[in-house]
């Protein structure tokens, strides 16, 4: 397994950890609990470091991808996060489908 597959496997398991954990707690905590804000940002930040690392050194099959398509596909990501009130999947999803058009 290469570095980067290990990488985003370990990224993943960490954020399902931390929305597993997050789930368990979220009957028991308020929602403006510092754990939930402490998990949602640590979640949030290892996903952020994922996507920097594929935009500025991809490998893999992302490394066929040009620069301005991956660019692009995180331009409209982050357009996409905000105009939708910050919600994560449908702006990774959103962002991911630009990266395929654009290629």
């Amino acid at each position: 397994m290469a570095d980067a597959d290990l990488a985003l496997v370990l990224t993943g398991g960490a954020c399902l950890a931390l929305r597993l954990a997050g789930l368990l707690l979220a009957g028991r905590l308020r929602a403006d609990h510092p754990f939930i804000a402490w998990a949602a940002s640590v979640a949030q930040a290892t996903l952020a470091a994922f996507v920097t690392l594929a935009v500025v050194a991809p490998s893999g099959a992302l490394a066929a991808l040009p620069l301005q398509a991956r660019l692009t596909g995180l331009a409209v990501g982050i357009a996409a996060f905000f105009a939708l009130r910050q919600r994560l999947l449908p702006a990774l999803l959103i962002g991911l489908a630009a990266l395929l058009l654009v290629r």
